[in-house]
């Protein structure tokens, strides 16, 4: 049994603290303000940590396809991601909320039977 399945719960994790920065920074609050969330980014450290985040966590998603129990779910969360990143950079202010919260669901359910999965085997 390989390790990298078991790390699924952490990630699943980061992606529940990922829709509550979202939200954070481009609330429902913030466009009925009209604010733009490029403008009122997070701070550095949290930009870093965010961004680290991203690139472990597809780093761990593409290492996912060496286990085969889990190469469907790593094909699911490359997909969610690689459709829906050009999705959210074409879509309006308004719409990119639920872009990201529609990808990060898919994500949730992917991670969520890929956490089931591996720990039952253990």
């Amino acid at each position: 049994m390989s390790i990298v399945p078991l790390l699924a719960p952490l990630f699943l994790a980061f992606e529940f603290w990922q829709l509550v920065i979202c939200e954070r920074y481009m609330g429902i609050k913030h466009i009925a303000r009209g604010a733009n969330p490029r403008e009122m980014g997070p701070s550095e450290s949290v930009a870093f940590l965010w961004c680290s985040s991203i690139v472990a966590y597809m780093a761990w998603a593409l290492a996912l396809f060496a286990v085969p129990m889990a190469r469907a779910f790593a094909l699911c969360l490359v997909a969610a991601t690689l459709i829906g990143y050009p999705i959210r950079r074409n879509c309006s202010l308004k719409m990119i909320l639920v872009v990201l919260t529609f990808e990060g669901s898919v994500r949730i359910a992917a991670l969520s039977m890929l956490s089931y999965l591996a720990w039952r085997s253990v």
